[in-house]
């Protein structure tokens, strides 16, 4: 893997110990948070591999409790998050998983509330890096760095044309990009990461697209 500085490789400014297992995981947390838009009532972490077998000394599960109540990595509360969760009435069940992941730093968080639930894989790469890999059972790739477009919509032909005709119309380029189905004709998640932060009438905008079901924004 090719780093594009020496920041890439230290890391964030974050709490210890491991950018890997701390700021990584605290990273996945955040970003499940994000998109699952508020607060759960239930959390339910099942770790992989090294995730599974160090979390405890090396922090990980305070570190992603502390991306779910939405700290920043370098957060002076990420060591008590367990307990501010507890204090919030949040549910936390760890899953020590046997099971062999594609990578050794890997979680899969399961957020919930009476209204909706959603399941998320993510990796800690290094350096603090991160991908999630797996969101409500599509297959995906997103760094959790740039901003981003999720876009949840019907598997129709033109979608897409339409979706990168708006952000074309505001001068919004795209450095990543990727669509996954579970099915042909059935619902779709486009993944769409750009270079620079947008308005939310970009949002807006494709939200009133025919298709489209659910348009979600992320801002690092």
């Amino acid at each position: 893997m090719k780093f594009k500085s020496v920041f890439d490789i230290i890391g964030p400014i974050m709490i210890g110990p491991s950018s890997s297992h701390t700021a990584g995981a605290a990273r996945i947390g955040r970003v499940a948070r994000t998109l699952f838009g508020r607060m759960p009532k239930t959390v339910q972490v099942s770790l992989y591999g090294s995730f599974a077998k160090t979390y405890k000394g090396h922090g990980t599960d305070v570190a992603i409790i502390g991306g779910i109540l939405d700290f920043d990595t370098n957060d002076t509360r990420i060591p008590s998050s367990l307990q501010l969760a507890k204090e919030l009435g949040i549910d936390i069940v760890f899953i020590e998983e046997e099971a062999l992941s594609e990578h050794p730093n890997t979680a899969k968080i399961v957020l919930s509330d009476e209204q909706d639930k959603m399941e998320l894989v993510g990796i800690s790469i290094g350096g603090g890096k991160i991908e999630i890999t797996e969101l409500n059972g599509f297959q995906l790739k997103l760094s959790g760095i740039d901003p981003a477009i999720l876009v949840v919509h019907n598997d129709r032909y033109g979608v897409i044309a339409h979706v990168t005709q708006v952000l074309t119309k505001y001068k919004i380029n795209i450095s990543h990009m990727e669509v996954s189905r579970k099915e042909k004709g059935k619902l779709a998640l486009m993944i769409i990461e750009v270079d620079q932060a947008f308005e939310a009438s970009v949002l807006q905008e494709v939200e009133q697209l025919e298709h489209v079901i659910q348009v979600v924004q992320m801002v690092e």
